[in-house]
Parts: structure tokens; C-alpha cells; sequence
């Protein structure tokens, strides 16, 4: 016999079904936030304990500590877990933990386990300011992100859901300082995020909680080598002379803030510059001595700067731009621009980054912690994340600890409430996005 069921009958089922998994996602929530309360004040003490490692980027034995510090901690929740070699590229190598699960997309969590504060820092430990801000070398870049990784996942763990997750943490070892060759240092990185779908980045952006980036500007170098006639000061501008390597620096550089200086989010910093009639630049490329006097026309001239720009397309035309200005030279002279190879690419602004952070938002208001934007690309220096470009559906950084200041300073800050608070959101967020298809 054949039951044949009325539309409204089976209307009512839906109804029935649809209410019973609403009610279950709101209860595995509740957990999930329950399980972050419970155990914020051991991951605080995780923080201190990894603040109290120097892992300055070319210390690497501090950075491999740092790296089995959280290896266990990721361990311990199941994760198959391995710390790289990072000979190949000069420096200590990478944490990557990973998850194998048949419910959803195929998450990345980045992190980095170096801080810019190498044993001869004069900030090595942490100190309370007050009861919630903390100052200490990494808090916020980026050893409070890394925390908070690991307790969103013990959190997921703990609610009984992060067994059906597809999910790898890399924790890369040279953030800060990266190797050269970069496709090697980040090899590891850009092949995790070919297999995933999600990308989720626990910088602490511009430090607002009420931000998360949706996009950053990648940065590369340039050298500008810049030659002349040499002669005594009197035959400058002649016909046999010309203006000197200096004159045409000034040229170049003027012209690119001309032309360029209103490129929204464009921005171009020559930041070493070194003329006279003979130089020698130091072999790390940050200093070095030149020889010249007021009456002799300069021979040459070198400029170092950086180019920053939000996505590949604006890179591409300003590099164009300045190329062409290279070109036009002032009499008797002649001028060299070279872009480096090893630069970050842009996180460019994409519809999957956009929608992203409308869950992200959706589920901080939630939460009871109130919405968030998508910060200014300005406000935010180039990252890991950026290497996912092109490859994942969805990006967004800026997830890490937050609320401080002083980033990359003696002074480096962070608000210890933003733990749990970015705990709970980035553990809910991947709960629902496992059960969501878009």
C-alpha cells in the first residue's frame, strides 16, 4: 500500500525538522561559547608562557619552541601535527596541524609563530598594565592569534563538532622576516591554500575588533640606480655635462608623486637614498657611504623603496608608470628601476572576502559583540593571508587578539577580553559555515 501525504502534512514536517535543526545549531553554540569561558584563563596562560619564548625570526631554535609549544597543545586535540625544516630558506621552518572531516569546506587557519623582537630586544617578557592590557613581545603580532586558534578548536572539539572539519593550521616560522627563495618559504602555505576553500587569518589588523580585513595590499621593492657625468660643479647643465645623477633622481621622484600619489590605497616609499660621485652601499642594502662635494656634479645615485598597492592590476599599472618616467631622462644621464621578485602578493577585495565577512558580522552581532566592517587596506600592512589570493573562495584576516597598540615596537599591546571574544566568534562562524552552503 502506497501512504500518500498531503502538501500539508508534509509542509508541517518540514516546519517540524527545519525547528529541530535550529534548535540543535543553537545548542551546540551555547556549548561552543561555554566551552571558551571554561578554558580562556589556560589560554592565557598558554600566551605567557609562548611570550616568555624569544622567537625572533632568525632566532630559530626560540621559534621551533614556540612551534612544539602549540604542536602539543594541537596535538592533544587531535590534530596530525609537524614542524618543517626551513634550511632550505634560511630560517626555522613552519607548524602545520591538520584535520580530515566529510561535513563542509575545507578550512586553512594561518598563523605565525616569529615576532620582529630578536634576542637583542630590550622587550623579552610580558608585564599587566592593568587587569585586561598586556605588553609583551608578540602579544598581538601575532602569538595571541595563535592562542586563539587553539582555543576556538578546543572549543569546536568540545562541543562535538570538530571531527566532521576539514581543517589545517599553518604557523609559519618567518612572518616577520621571510626566506628567500620566498616560493620555497612559502611553498607550504600556498599548497594548503590550493586544497582549501576558506581561508581564516588571526593577525590582529589594525587592532579594532570592530574591523576584520576583507583585503590587503601587497608590497614589493625597488632599487633606482641613477648615473651622470662627473665634472667640476661649473659645467652643470652644459651640453657636454647635463644635470647630474642627482638633479635626475629629484626628477623621478617628483614625478612619481606626481602621477601617482592619488592612486587610492597606492602607496610608494622610497626609503634609502645615497648620491655623490662615488658609492658603497652595504651588503644588506640598508646603509652605506658615499663620496662627493658641493662642487662636483654627481655621478650616481641609488634609491631604495617599497610599492604597496591592493591588488595585482593597480600593482601592474604603477610599475608601468614609473617605468615610463624612468625612461625620460634629463640630459646626460641615464636611470635603472628594478622591481623585486620576492615581494607579498595583494589580498585582493573579492565578492567570497565580501561574503565572509557579512557571516563574520552576522554572527559577532549574534553574540552580543556588535558588527563589524571591513577595515581600510590602508590600515593594514601586508600578511601571510596573501598568498591564498587567487586560490581559496573566501578570505579575511585580522581575526587574531586585538584592542592593543604599539605593533613591532617596545610597546606592543594587547586586550586580553579579546581572547574569548575572538574565540567564540571564529568558533561559531566555522560551525555554521561547515553547515551552510554559501
Amino acid at each position: 500500500m502506497i501512504l500518500k501525504l498531503s502538501k500539508n502534512v508534509v509542509f508541517l514536517f518540514l516546519i517540524c525538522f527545519s525547528s529541530l535543526l535550529f534548535s540543535q545549531s543553537k545548542k551546540t553554540e551555547k556549548s561552543i561559547v561555554k566551552s571558551v569561558d571554561q578554558n580562556t584563563e589556560s589560554a592565557i596562560l598558554l600566551l605567557k608562557k609562548a611570550i616568555q619564548i624569544n622567537s625572533g625570526t632568525m632566532n630559530f631554535e626560540g621559534v621551533r619552541e614556540v612551534g612544539r609549544l602549540f604542536q602539543a597543545e594541537l596535538d592533544q586535540l587531535g590534530f596530525e601535527t609537524k614542524l618543517t625544516s626551513g634550511e632550505a630558506y634560511g630560517r626555522a621552518g613552519h607548524l602545520i596541524a591538520t584535520r580530515q572531516g566529510k561535513k563542509g569546506p575545507k578550512f586553512l587557519l594561518i598563523g605565525h609563530l616569529d615576532t620582529v623582537f630578536e634576542l637583542e630586544s630590550p622587550l623579552q617578557n610580558y608585564t599587566m598594565l592593568n587587569d585586561s592590557i598586556m605588553k609583551g613581545p608578540g602579544v598581538a603580532d601575532m602569538k595571541g592569534g595563535d592562542v586563539i586558534i587553539i582555543l576556538a578548536m578546543k572549543a569546536l572539539k568540545e562541543a562535538g563538532v570538530l571531527d566532521d572539519m576539514s581543517i589545517e593550521i599553518i604557523m609559519t616560522g618567518d612572518e616577520e622576516k621571510s626566506g628567500v627563495p620566498l616560493e620555497l618559504s612559502k611553498k607550504d602555505l600556498i599548497e594548503g591554500a590550493k586544497r582549501a576553500d576558506i581561508a581564516l587569518g588571526f593577525e590582529n589588523g589594525d587592532n579594532n575588533p570592530k574591523t576584520i580585513v576583507v583585503s590587503r595590499r601587497g608590497s614589493t621593492d625597488w632599487k633606482l640606480t641613477v648615473s651622470g657625468n662627473p665634472a667640476h660643479s661649473s659645467q652643470i647643465f652644459t651640453d657636454d655635462i647635463g644635470v647630474g645623477a642627482i638633479y635626475e633622481t629629484s626628477r623621478i621622484l617628483n614625478e612619481f608623486y606626481l602621477q601617482l600619489a592619488n592612486e587610492k590605497d597606492l602607496t610608494f616609499n622610497p626609503g634609502f637614498i645615497i648620491g655623490g660621485t662615488s658609492l658603497e652601499v652595504d651588503v644588506d642594502e640598508t646603509g652605506g657611504t658615499s663620496f662627493g662635494k658641493n662642487n662636483v656634479v654627481a655621478q650616481q645615485t641609488i634609491v631604495h623603496g617599497d610599492l604597496r598597492a591592493t591588488s595585482p592590476e593597480q600593482l601592474l599599472k604603477a610599475q608601468t608608470i614609473m617605468t615610463a618616467i624612468v625612461s625620460q631622462n634629463y640630459p646626460k644621464t641615464s636611470a635603472e628601476l628594478i622591481f623585486g621578485n620576492d615581494g607579498y602578493p595583494p589580498l585582493a577585495l573579492t565578492e567570497g572576502n565580501t561574503k565572509l565577512l557579512a557571516h563574520y558580522n552576522l554572527v559577532s552581532q549574534d553574540l552580543g559583540f556588535g558588527p563589524v566592517e571591513a577595515v581600510n587596506p590602508r590600515n593594514a600592512g601586508a600578511a601571510d593571508i596573501s598568498f591564498t589570493s587567487g586560490y581559496v573562495d573566501m578570505a579575511i584576516d585580522g581575526m587574531g587578539l586585538t584592542g592593543g597598540s604599539g605593533d613591532h615596537t617596545i610597546n606592543e599591546t594587547g586586550d586580553l577580553n579579546t581572547v574569548a571574544t575572538q574565540a567564540k566568534i571564529t568558533a561559531v562562524l566555522m560551525y555554521r559555515l561547515m553547515n551552510t552552503k554559501n
